[in-house]
């Protein structure tokens, strides 16, 4: 396995609480992890969103941060790495992804129309409708088969694309997001030559392409492991040749920023800059900090030479691979081929005695916690599922998963080992684990702030 290529300079205390511990925190909290204290927990693998290190590089950058409200020195540091990385001419700096989403999708997306992707996660989802819009998915055949190695499971579908695009809807679509890596399956990459396809038909169509960026170096990183023309690549140049393809991006660079805050809009088009930047002037900060400060700009322009180093990404790679043997050694199948930032466990499998109503993915990350203290988060019924006005699951989720997200440049082996070890204590006897029915839900991005409770 690939030698990590840093050291760890600074550490911080983990919590370990004991079982009674837990049982009487996860009570607390509505048994929903997002309601945890971090004091709570043992291993976090809630979220890869603002969780990483940051490197003596990125604190040395940010001791020298400007904090001027316009025209900063930090903003033009940023300004430069980040256009030279994506070559956008336009670039606005937001406090997070889910910002940029809101400004984006508020100035580009009429009421009514529908924006397509291989998959909206759930703030893009939501951002998508609160502008009055529809968030459609077209996710590719292979990404059904949850077993197959096939390399590129996070494709959009391209004959349903082409068919929308010519339909009586087409007139309708005002938007192709691409996410890369595809975060609401699996983690799986997209390839270059979907892309280009999808490059091809919007061009054709006269639509909008855009990428949700979050994680260009992860999904770079793959395509040169996975995609025979770019062998030899650098992941910089490949995620280079995939911001040439599209229109514009909005990426959180709390992901492959390397950073706790941040995100940017990148546009090439004049005029769709100047109504974004009027939107992000009255709502988040002036167009040269975007709600960032500069000590948070200078770490973002370091974070992003780190992220497209080779060696970091086959480390990171190689870890999220070998965790993946671990946890399919204990008995517990993830979604294949193992991705970078997550892995996702096939709850519905090992729990087969629980129904979707009783949110199988949901039990099994509460038992991950009760267990080991490791907390998760659910990806199945629970969050994707249909409710009635009773809280009661009218359509299930296609599948009933479990998140890992792999925080970056945090966890060694020994804590993955950890992972492995509680989740096979689970698997020896997964009939133990019971059931649980919604309490209480809030009317979007359920499970955020949704409350349960244990059935009997």
């Amino acid at each position: 396995m690939p030698l990590p290529p840093y050291r760890i300079k600074v550490v911080e205390p983990i919590p370990f609480l004991s079982p009674e511990e837990r049982a009487g925190a996860l009570h607390l909290a509505g048994y929903n992890p997002f309601n945890l204290r971090a004091d709570q927990i043992t291993i976090d693998l809630l979220s890869d969103s603002g969780t990483g290190a940051t490197s003596a590089a990125q604190e040395a950058a940010a001791a020298v941060g400007d904090e001027s409200y316009a025209g900063a020195r930090s903003w033009f540091r940023f300004l430069d790495e980040v256009a030279d990385l994506t070559g956008y001419p336009h670039i606005l700096p937001v406090h997070q992804g889910r910002a940029g989403e809101r400004i984006l999708f508020g100035t580009l997306l009429r009421p009514g129309q529908i924006c397509v992707s291989n998959t909206h996660f759930d703030t893009t989802h939501a951002n998508v409708e609160l502008a009055g819009a529809e968030a459609r998915d077209l996710p590719c055949p292979e990404a059904l088969d949850l077993d197959s190695h096939e390399p590129f499971k996070g494709n959009i579908d391209l004959t349903a694309l082409a068919e929308l695009l010519a339909g009586p809807d087409g007139e309708r679509v005002g938007l192709v997001l691409m996410t890369i890596t595809n975060n609401g399956l699996g983690a799986q990459p997209v390839s270059m030559a979907n892309l280009q396809a999808v490059h091809a038909l919007c061009r054709q169509h006269g639509v909008p392409f855009f990428l949700d960026a979050a994680r260009f170096a992860e999904n770079a990183w793959l395509v040169r492991e996975r995609e025979p023309e770019y062998h030899g690549w650098t992941p910089r140049e490949i995620a280079r040749q995939a911001f040439d393809l599209a229109d514009g991006c909005v990426i959180s660079l709390k992901k492959d920023g390397l950073a706790s805050i941040g995100g940017c809009i990148g546009l090439r088009d004049d005029d769709l800059h100047a109504r974004c930047e009027a939107n992000l002037i009255a709502t988040e900060g002036f167009s040269t900090y975007g709600g960032l400060a500069g000590h948070d700009l200078e770490r973002l322009a370091v974070g992003l030479r780190e992220v497209v180093d080779p060696a970091y990404l086959s480390a990171r790679a190689a870890a999220t691979t070998h965790l993946a043997q671990l946890i399919n050694e204990a008995g517990v199948d993830t979604v294949q081929p193992a991705g970078i930032h997550a892995l996702y466990l096939n709850a519905g499998r090992l729990l087969p005695h629980l129904s979707p109503a009783e949110f199988p993915g949901h039990s099994l990350g509460c038992q991950l916690f009760l267990d080991g203290g490791v907390r998760c988060a659910e990806l199945g019924s629970l969050y994707l599922g249909t409710m009635d006005e009773q809280h009661r699951l009218v359509t299930p989720a296609p599948f009933e998963l479990v998140r890992l997200a792999i925080p970056r440049r945090v966890y060694s082996q020994e804590h993955f080992e950890y992972v492995a070890e509680t989740l096979a204590g689970i698997a020896k006897d997964p009939e133990r684990i019971t059931g649980y029915r919604i309490v209480s839900t809030p009317p979007i991005l359920r499970h955020f702030k949704v409350r349960l409770a244990p059935l009997p």
